[in-house]
C-alpha cells in the first residue's frame, strides 16, 4: 500500500476540487459579513469604550478609534482566515480564502489582503468594481495580495 507524502514526510491531503467563487456569491457573503461585524464591533468596541467613557469620563480621539477598529477587525479576519480560511459568513456561503496555489494563506499575506481591502472598498468600491473587468472576476485586493476566494464543492458536486 503506497501513501503520498508531502515534502515534510507527512501524509499529503487529497486536494479537493475547487472553482473560483462567483461574484454574486462573494458580494452576498460580504453583505452578510458586514452584519456579523456589527456584533463584533459592539462587543469589542462599544462595550469597552462605554465602560471607559462612563467610568473614567474619557473618550479617545477619533484617530485612535479608527486605529482600534482597524486592528480589531484585522484580528477577527486574520483569526478566521488562518483557522481554516473561512469567516462565519464565508462558511455560510461555502467560500474559502486561499493563495493562488490553492493553499492556506500565510500571516503576512492575510494582513496584506486585509490592508488592501480597506481602500479597495472605501474608495467608492473601485476594488469591487474591478471584479467586473478582471479576467477571473477577482476583487482588486485579492489580485494584488495573491489570494482568491474559492467555492467549496461537496463530494456530490465535485
Amino acid at each position: 500500500m503506497s501513501h503520498n507524502l508531502n515534502a515534510a514526510g507527512a501524509p499529503a491531503l487529497a486536494r479537493q476540487p475547487v472553482e473560483l467563487a462567483g461574484l454574486r456569491r462573494r458580494l452576498a457573503s460580504m453583505l452578510y459579513e458586514s452584519l456579523l461585524l456589527l456584533g463584533v464591533l459592539a462587543l469589542t468596541f462599544m462595550v469597552p469604550l462605554l465602560i471607559v467613557g462612563v467610568g473614567m469620563e474619557y473618550t479617545p480621539p477619533g484617530s485612535v478609534l479608527w486605529i482600534y477598529i482597524f486592528v480589531v477587525l484585522g484580528l477577527y479576519f486574520l483569526w478566521y482566515w488562518r483557522q481554516g480560511g473561512q469567516t462565519l459568513a464565508m462558511q455560510t456561503w461555502k467560500l474559502r480564502l486561499v493563495n493562488i496555489d490553492g493553499e492556506p494563506i500565510g500571516l503576512k499575506q492575510g494582513w496584506l489582503r486585509y490592508a488592501l481591502a480597506w481602500p479597495c472598498v472605501l474608495f467608492f468600491g473601485v476594488g469591487l468594481i474591478w471584479a467586473v473587468l478582471d479576467r477571473d472576476r477577482q476583487f482588486l485586493h485579492d489580485r494584488l495580495a495573491g489570494t482568491r476566494l474559492v467555492l467549496l464543492l461537496t463530494r456530490n458536486e465535485g
